[in-house]
């Protein structure tokens, strides 16, 4: 099988296709990035070399870059290509717009025009927006976003269900809770945080820290995606959740604890406008029809993130020294 991976370069697309070289070797990669601020190519350091993995600089947005990719032979699409940083939406939600709403439709009328066989769009719990105290979201949960970044994840997967409606397209949506582990870009909270931590930075908390979240180690979501890939039913959603639920505030807490810094390090900062409160995915469906279930448990895959970032120093002080130095003054510096 070839397989066109879009966004490959960036945290969760670069551990897909480690993941599918490792476990299929019949398969082909293709790997399309755009190479913006979070896409990096020494996430796939590793892989240069091999002969089944193929990378092309481009953007999802342009019909005629991904018409040649299509064209020149494609059986299936993953689309992680997206823009997903809520506080950058908050900034300014236009490139958020292009990328995840008329990206997505080129690679859906691309596909469509050439016949392949599925299209996994990889999606996220925010699309359901803000859950009270009790339960979790289902793939029934009605959509309700409340950030212009979730507003376009939304409106994706509507015309991912849109083409399967109207054209039989082989479109399946994929939906799921927060990721933590190598290689995630440090302005999500558990990479910002570890590396604030090891270089004895102040850790930014929003609000009172008591907002959360359902964690999944990034294996684990790879291991669900690849398998919906291989045998999800054509129009479904799937929700993927690690069942490992969190507070900001205790998150942070045991972060601090594993790298033996003091809480004092903690920054409690303005909260985000429109900050959901709450996140819980029921992966049920997924379970029951495919028989998926997380292999890794919240301790272990945290221990095992926080080693990865302090033993592989030069790839997050290389980021944190250039550009996103300057964005992450403007965001925190001031508060």
């Amino acid at each position: 099988m070839k397989i066109l991976v879009t966004g490959g370069a960036g945290f969760i697309g670069s551990n897909f296709i480690r993941y599918l070289l490792n476990h299929h070797p019949a398969h082909t990669i293709i790997n399309i990035d755009k190479l913006t601020y979070a896409g990096n190519l020494d996430n796939l350091k590793d892989v240069e070399g091999n002969h089944r993995y193929f990378f092309v600089r481009g953007d999802i947005a342009d019909s005629e870059c991904v018409t040649k990719i299509i064209d020149d032979g494609v059986d299936a699409i993953v689309n992680f290509a997206a823009e997903s940083h809520v506080d950058r939406s908050i900034e300014d939600a236009g490139i958020f717009l292009k990328t995840n709403v008329l990206g997505t439709q080129v690679l859906l009328e691309a596909g469509r025009r050439k016949g392949i066989k599925r299209f996994i769009q990889v999606s996220t719990d925010e699309v359901y927006g803000s859950l009270g105290p009790e339960g979790s979201f289902t793939e029934d949960s009605p959509l309700k976003p409340n950030s212009p970044y979730a507003a376009s994840k939304t409106a994706a997967d509507l015309l991912v269900r849109a083409y399967y409606k109207t054209f039989g397209f082989p479109g399946i949506i994929t939906r799921c809770s927060n990721n933590y582990g190598p290689y995630q870009f440090p302005e999500k909270l558990i990479p910002l945080f570890i590396t604030n931590a090891l270089a004895q930075e102040p850790l930014p908390l929003y609000g009172d820290g008591l907002n959360i979240r359902d964690w999944i180690q990034v294996e684990d979501h790879c291991r669900a995606i690849d398998l919906i890939l291989h045998q999800g039913a054509i129009g479904e959603i799937y929700n993927i959740g690690g069942g490992a639920e969190k507070t900001n505030l205790e998150l942070t807490r045991i972060i601090l604890k594993k790298l033996n810094r003091p809480e004092t390090l903690i920054r409690y900062v303005k909260d985000r406008p429109g900050h959901d409160r709450r996140y819980a995915i029921d992966p049920g469906k997924l379970k029951r029809e495919l028989g998926w279930k997380p292999l890794y448990t919240f301790e272990r895959g945290i221990e095992e993130t926080i080693r990865w970032y302090g033993e592989n120093r030069w790839w997050w002080e290389k980021i944190k020294s250039g550009e996103y130095r300057e964005y992450y003054q403007r965001m925190y510096g001031k508060r």
